[in-house]
């Protein structure tokens, strides 16, 4: 089994800290963590934290009630840096299933990480949001899996793009050369 740790804080220090630690692999947020941490901006806040953070993924929240304000709220936040992934609730405040928004931002390709899960329901839920197939390009797996650092999956790929990082190709072009 494979275990990852995010640091689940807000604190511009506290994360300079972590983050030159090996085993943390990434950070998460939250609109209370970061007004505790004294952000005053949550967007000139993030760009602070995004300063440090670099390398290693990190999630912001949306702090929106309604679905198209979060839909709006993540796609914007989702331009602020290239390891961001889009922090969303699976239910708002009013109780609601988030749904509508996991699924519009997931087929934005935007990266998510969705929080406050608490039953398997809610889990099966999620899954009929997300995972859809994409394109039409390949085979298997390939219309649902986004390479790492890309946004598209490898079957809405063009071809040429597809076979630079495939690994079944690059093996293949090793391999070819004993026959």
């Amino acid at each position: 089994m494979s275990i990852k740790i995010f640091c689940d804080i807000a604190d511009v220090n506290q994360i300079k800290r972590f983050h030159r630690k090996k085993i943390v692999k990434g950070f998460t947020t939250n609109p209370s963590l970061m007004r505790k941490a004294g952000a005053k901006d949550y967007k000139a806040y993030s760009k602070q934290i995004l300063k440090v953070c670099k390398n290693k993924p990190i999630s912001f929240e949306v702090f929106a009630d309604n679905d198209q304000s979060m839909i709006e709220q993540g796609s914007k936040i989702n331009t602020w840096g290239k390891n961001i992934y889009v922090k969303v609730p699976v239910v708002n405040s009013k109780n609601q299933f988030t749904g509508k928004v996991i699924q519009n931002l997931n087929s934005q390709n935007i990266r998510l990480n969705i929080t406050a899960v608490y039953s398997a329901n809610q889990t099966k839920k999620i899954l009929k949001m997300i995972n859809k197939k994409k394109g039409k390009n390949g085979f298997g797996y390939d219309p649902i899996f986004i390479p790492r650092g890309k946004k598209l999956t490898f079957a809405q790929m063009k071809p040429s793009k597809k076979y630079k990082i495939d690994h079944r190709f690059k093996a293949f072009r090793k391999i070819k050369k004993f026959f």
